[in-house]
C-alpha cells in the first residue's frame, strides 16, 4: 500500500520542476501551506489555482486530485472542496463519469448542507447541458426546491440553483416558471453573471414575462437594471413593449405589432398577448381611479381595451377569477364596482398617480375636518 505522504511529496516535487518560474513559485507556496497544515489558506489558494491555464486538462486535474487533494479532502472546508472540484469535473470529458465522481463525493461532504446542495446543482447542470437528460434534471430541481426555500437565509447555492432551474424551464417551454426562477437568480447572483450575457438573459426574461401564464407583475422586471443591457441592441424595443404591457397601453401594443410580430413565439401567441394586455389595462383603469370613482362602465372598458362590447363582461369575469381585481358586476347598469386591485411593482408615473390620489384623499379629510369644526357648536347644541 502506497504511503500518501510519499505520494504527495513526489507529486509536488515533480510539479515544481516546471520551466515556468511563476508556476513553480505557486507550487512552492502550495507545498508550504500543505506542510504547515494551513488548511484554510490552502483551500483558498487552490480555489483560484485550479483555474490556472496550464491545468485546464483532464489528466492534469485528475492527477492533482488523486495525488494531492484526496489526501486531505476531509480536513478542509467541504464547500471549498466542492468549489475546487467544480473545475476538475468541468474538464472530465465523459460527463457520466463526472456525475459518478460527484456522487462519490456526497459522503465526504455530507456534514455541510451547502456543499451537498452545490454538488447536486453541478450534477443537474451536467444532466441538462451535456447529457440532455431532462427527467434527471427535473428530479434534482424538485428535490432542492423545498430544501432551499426552507433554508432560512440566502446561501451562495441559491443563485446557482435558480440559474439551473431557469435554464431547465426555458428548455421545456414553461415561461412563467422560467420568469420566476430567472428573477430569483437576478436577486441572488447578478454580479457573478458574465456581463456579455446580460442582454441575452434580459431578452429571454422579457419574452417570458409576456408569454408566461399568471405573470402580471411586469414592473418587477422593468425595475431591474439588467434591462439596461438591451439599450443599443436590436432588442431594445422589448423594453418599450414591456412598458406598454405594464401600463395596459393597448394603442402602443398595436403600434408596435410590426416589430414584435417578427418574433415567432410572440406572433404565434397574439391572442394570448391581447388577452393579457386587456387584463392589465383593466387593472390600470382600476388603479388610476379613486375609491369613490371605481364604478367603471362596460362602455369605458370597451373603449380602453378595444374589445367588442359583448366581450367586456367575459374580460371582467376573467380578471375576477384570476384575483387581479375584486368587485361586483352590475349587469343591469352595465358597470363593475371595483373594490381592490392586485398590488404590483409601480413605475414612476404610476407612483406619481398614487401620490396625486393620496393628495386628493388628504384634501377631502382636511375639508371634512374643517366642516366638523365649523359645525361643532350646532352639532353639540342639537
Amino acid at each position: 500500500m502506497s504511503n500518501p505522504q510519499a505520494t504527495v511529496t513526489a507529486y509536488l516535487a515533480a510539479q515544481k520542476k516546471t520551466t515556468n518560474k511563476d508556476l513553480a513559485a505557486e507550487w512552492t507556496l502550495i507545498e508550504e501551506l500543505y506542510n504547515e497544515k494551513l488548511w484554510n489558506e490552502l483551500t483558498i489558494k487552490l480555489i483560484t489555482f485550479v483555474r490556472h491555464e496550464t491545468l485546464q486538462d483532464e489528466t492534469a486535474l485528475l492527477q492533482l486530485y488523486q495525488n494531492f487533494l484526496s489526501t486531505f479532502e476531509t480536513k478542509i472546508n467541504p464547500y471549498g472542496l466542492i468549489q475546487i472540484l467544480e473545475v476538475v469535473v468541468d474538464n472530465i470529458s465523459d460527463k457520466k463519469e463526472a456525475i459518478d465522481f460527484l456522487e462519490k463525493m456526497k459522503d465526504k461532504v455530507k456534514i455541510c448542507d451547502e456543499a451537498v446542495w452545490y454538488l447536486q446543482v453541478m450534477q443537474g447542470n451536467l444532466y441538462l447541458s451535456h447529457l440532455n437528460d431532462l427527467n434527471a434534471t427535473k428530479k434534482i430541481i424538485e428535490e432542492l426546491r423545498d430544501v432551499l426555500e426552507e433554508a432560512g437565509n440566502v446561501t451562495p447555492v441559491h443563485g446557482k440553483y435558480y440559474m439551473l432551474a431557469s435554464q431547465y424551464y426555458r428548455r421545456v417551454g414553461k415561461h412563467s416558471d422560467y420568469y420566476r426562477c430567472g428573477l430569483q437568480f437576478l436577486g441572488c447572483s447578478l454580479e457573478d453573471y458574465p456581463r456579455d450575457q446580460w442582454a441575452q438573459q434580459a431578452f429571454f426574461l422579457g419574452l417570458a414575462a409576456l408569454l408566461g401564464d399568471g405573470v402580471y407583475n411586469i414592473g418587477e422586471l422593468l425595475a431591474h437594471p439588467i434591462l439596461e443591457s438591451l439599450k443599443g441592441t436590436d432588442n431594445e424595443w422589448l423594453v418599450e413593449l414591456l412598458k406598454a404591457f405594464n401600463s395596459g397601453d393597448i394603442n402602443k401594443f398595436n403600434d408596435m405589432k410590426k416589430i414584435w410580430s417578427k418574433i415567432p413565439d410572440l406572433a404565434a401567441q397574439e391572442v394570448k398577448l391581447r388577452q393579457k394586455i386587456s387584463l392589465l389595462c383593466l387593472m390600470e383603469m382600476t388603479f388610476k381611479r379613486s375609491a369613490i370613482e371605481r364604478a367603471i362602465s362596460f362602455a369605458d372598458i370597451a373603449q380602453e381595451t378595444k374589445l367588442p362590447a359583448k366581450e367586456v363582461e367575459l374580460l371582467i369575469m376573467k380578471a375576477l377569477a384570476l384575483d387581479l381585481v375584486r368587485g361586483e358586476i352590475d349587469q343591469v347598469a352595465g358597470v363593475v364596482n371595483m373594490s381592490w386591485v392586485q398590488p404590483r411593482v409601480l413605475n414612476r408615473n404610476q407612483i406619481a398617480g398614487m401620490a396625486s390620489t393620496l393628495d386628493t384623499w388628504m384634501g377631502a379629510i382636511t375639508n371634512m375636518e374643517k366642516l366638523m369644526e365649523n359645525r361643532a357648536a350646532e352639532i353639540l347644541t342639537n
